[in-house]
């Protein structure tokens, strides 16, 4: 009588280190190599955000200078300091002639870092208004992303 046992005791399993998979080592390796790439890359991405920030800015100063002066056209005035540029939005009193909003979406957008733009008038120089922001860090002066932005040049 042979001593027969089942197929599945005969036979041994292969070992887990012949198992398809990733080591340890491996693991660390890829990890190393997307830290690197991170690193180089991310400041220079956080860097373009800035400077498309401060283009956004300057872009809606543009646009709020063409609003002013369309109003302009209209009311024949710009608007005082006081009334600020939400008489783009909305008729300021002791105003006949307001053909708005001057701005598209009849509301005012906030700079690009979430705070108001800054409007003066009247000033000492041309133009006669003067729209700004106080760029990233949200005080006058500055420098880079940090700096302040106006139509006027100082």
């Amino acid at each position: 009588m042979t001593n027969a046992l089942p197929p599945s005791l005969g036979r041994r399993r292969p070992s887990r280190g012949g198992r398809a998979g990733y080591t340890l080592v491996e693991m660390l390796v890829v990890l190393t190599i997307i830290s690197l790439i991170i690193g180089l890359v991310g400041p220079r991405v956080l860097n373009y955000l800035g400077e498309s920030r401060v283009k956004t800015a300057h872009l809606q100063i543009e646009s709020f200078a063409s609003a002013l002066d369309l109003f302009f056209i209209d009311a024949g005035r710009y608007p005082s300091s006081s009334e600020g540029l939400a008489a783009l939005v909305e008729r300021p009193s002791g105003v006949d002639i307001w053909n708005g909003p001057y701005v598209k979406g009849g509301r005012l957008p906030n700079d690009p870092w979430g705070k108001p733009y800054i409007y003066r008038f009247p000033i000492d120089h041309a133009p006669p208004y003067e729209i700004s922001s106080l760029g990233s860090d949200g005080q006058e002066g500055g420098v880079g992303a940090a700096a302040d932005i106006s139509n006027v040049e100082r």
